[in-house]
C-alpha cells in the first residue's frame, strides 16, 4: 500500500467540512490583510504593491472581531507556505503561490504555532478555515527544481499532451504529477495541513494539473472530511469549469456567472448573459456547491468597473445583495465589503483597510454587506435552497432576473432590476398577497391581486421578497 493511503487512513477524521452550503467565505490575502506582528517584517515597503507589506497570522487573528461582526463563517487564507527567498520579476513572493517549503510557514507569516493557535481560534469562533494549496508548481527560485529535476516537465513538455497541462505556467517550475514520487510529495503536504484540522483546501491553477491526479487528491480529502473547492480560471465555457467538479471536487470557482454579473451588474449589460449561465446549472456535479463571487485577487477590483467612485460604491452594493441571493456559496474578497478600488494585478491588492480609516460611503457599504449576510443567514432558502429561474415577458428579459429560491417550506422570491429608474413591473401570476418589503430593506415592494404579481424596484437593485403564496 502506498505510504500516503496509508497516512490517509491514519488522519481520516480530521477533516469537519464536506459541504459549505449555508457558509459566507471571506478570502484573505495573508500579506495584505493586517500586520499583528512587526518583528517579521523583513523586507517590507508599503509604497511598493510588489514588495512585502507586513501581514500575517497574528494580524489576522487580531480581526476575528471583524470578521464576526461582518458575520462571515469560513476563512481562506492564500498560500501561507515558506517562499522563494529572492524576488523574480521585480517582485516579491508576498502573494504565497512561488513555494520553497510545502510544510513550513513563512516567516514574513509567522510560525506553525501561530497557524495552529489562528486555527484553534477561528474553531472556538465556530467558523471554518479553507487553506490554499499549490499543486502545480514550485517558486522560480525553490531549491527543490534543482535537487530533483526529474520531478519537473521539461523543453519536451509539449510532446507530452495538453501544453496547458504539462508546460510551464508563466514559466514557474512545472511539477510533473505523474511521477508517483511527486505525487507521493504532494499527497503528504495535503496531509500535512489535513492532520491540523483544516476545514478545506483551495486548489491553485488546476486546469493546468493532470486530470487523474486532481481525482486521487478529491478523493484522498473526501475520505477525510475534507471541502476542496478548485480554481479554474475560464469565464467563458460553463462546461470546462464543471469538468473539474466532475472530476470529484467538491467545488469550482462559478468564474462564467462572475463574469456575467461583472458586466451586467456593474457595467450595465443586459441580463440574457446571466440568465444564459443559470440555465446551463444542470452541467455541474452540484450547482449547490459553486463558490460565487465579485472579485478576487487575480482580477480587477469589482468596484472599478465604474470610471466614478461614488457609482462604484452602488453598484457594489447591488452587487452584494445580488450575490447573498445566488445558489452555491459566496465569497468576498477582503476589501469588497467597502467597495475597495483596484485595478490589474498588483492593485487590486492594495492594503485592507479598516473602520478607523473608512470613509462614510465606505461605511454604508460595508452596512449593506453585513445587512446581506444576515438576511442570507437567516433564510434557509437563501442559503441553501434550490434555485428556479422564472420566465418574464421578452420585452423586460434585459432589465429584469427573477427566481425563486426554495427549501423545505419556505421560498423567497428573487428580484433584480438593472434599469437607470425607479419601475413597477406587472406580471400575470396567480398570486394573492398584501403589500410586501424586500428583506434587505431597500424601498422596493411586492403585492399580488387578480391574477397579476406587481414588483415595485429601485434602479440597479437586488431585492428578495418572502414568496407570496
Amino acid at each position: 500500500m502506498k505510504k500516503w493511503m496509508i497516512l490517509a487512513a491514519l488522519c481520516a477524521g480530521y477533516g469537519s467540512a464536506t459541504s459549505m452550503q449555508g457558509e459566507v467565505v471571506y478570502q484573505i490575502l495573508v500579506d495584505r490583510f493586517a500586520d499583528g506582528d512587526s518583528t517579521n517584517n523583513q523586507g517590507v515597503n508599503k509604497d511598493d504593491l510588489r514588495a512585502w507589506h507586513g501581514g500575517d497570522l497574528k494580524g489576522i487573528l487580531q480581526k476575528i472581531p471583524y470578521l464576526k461582526s461582518l458575520g462571515v463563517t469560513t476563512l481562506w487564507l492564500t498560500p501561507i507556505y515558506q517562499q522563494q527567498t529572492g524576488n523574480t520579476f521585480g517582485t516579491a513572493p508576498y502573494h504565497g503561490y512561488w513555494p520553497a517549503d510545502f510544510q513550513k510557514v513563512d516567516s514574513h507569516f509567522g510560525t506553525l504555532e501561530d497557524f495552529q493557535t489562528l486555527l484553534k481560534t477561528v474553531h472556538d469562533n465556530d467558523m471554518k478555515l479553507i487553506l490554499d494549496q499549490v499543486i502545480n508548481h514550485t517558486g522560480y527560485d525553490a531549491s527543490l527544481p534543482r535537487e530533483k529535476p526529474d520531478w519537473f516537465h521539461g523543453s519536451n513538455c509539449e510532446s507530452l499532451g495538453n501544453p496547458e497541462v504539462f508546460c510551464p505556467l508563466a514559466g514557474l517550475p512545472d511539477l510533473k504529477q505523474e511521477n508517483p514520487e511527486v505525487a507521493q510529495f504532494l499527497m503528504e503536504n495535503d496531509l500535512f495541513w489535513t492532520k491540523l484540522g483544516v476545514d478545506g483546501f483551495r486548489y491553485d491553477a488546476i486546469r493546468h494539473v493532470p486530470a487523474d491526479f486532481i481525482q486521487k487528491l478529491g478523493a484522498q480529502d473526501q475520505a477525510n472530511g475534507v471541502f476542496t473547492l478548485g480554481e479554474v480560471f475560464e469565464t467563458a465555457s460553463v462546461q470546462k469549469v464543471a469538468a473539474f467538479q466532475k472530476l470529484g471536487l467538491n467545488s469550482v470557482f462559478d468564474f462564467p456567472l462572475r463574469e456575467a454579473i461583472n458586466q451586467t451588474v456593474m457595467k450595465g449589460a443586459g441580463f440574457s448573459q446571466v440568465r444564459a449561465i443559470l440555465n446551463q446549472d444542470s452541467e455541474y456535479t452540484n450547482p449547490a456547491e459553486l463558490a460565487v463571487f465579485l472579485d478576487n485577487h487575480d482580477v480587477t477590483r469589482f468596484a472599478s468597473g465604474n470610471l466614478f467612485e461614488a457609482e462604484g460604491a452602488k453598484r457594489t452594493q447591488y452587487g452584494i445583495r445580488a450575490l447573498m441571493t445566488l445558489r452555491g456559496f459566496p465569497v468576498i474578497y477582503q476589501g469588497t465589503e467597502i467597495a475597495m478600488r483596484g485595478g490589474n494585478d498588483p492593485d487590486n491588492r492594495r492594503d485592507m483597510r479598516f473602520e478607523e480609516s473608512w470613509t462614510e460611503t465606505e461605511k454604508a457599504t460595508f452596512e449593506v454587506t453585513r445587512k446581506a449576510i444576515a438576511v442570507r443567514k437567516a433564510s434557509e432558502a437563501l442559503s441553501k435552497g434550490t434555485l428556479k429561474l422564472i420566465p418574464v415577458p421578452s420585452a423586460y428579459e434585459e432589465e429584469l432576473l427573477l427566481f425563486i429560491r426554495e427549501s423545505g417550506t419556505e421560498k423567497v422570491l428573487v428580484a433584480w432590476h438593472n434599469g437607470k429608474e425607479r419601475r413597477t413591473f406587472s406580471l400575470k401570476m396567480n398570486v394573492q398577497s398584501p403589500l410586501t418589503q424586500d428583506l434587505f430593506g431597500q424601498d422596493a415592494r411586492l403585492s399580488g391581486s387578480n391574477g397579476f404579481l406587481h414588483l415595485s424596484l429601485p434602479p440597479r437593485s437586488a431585492a428578495a421578497f418572502t414568496h407570496p403564496e
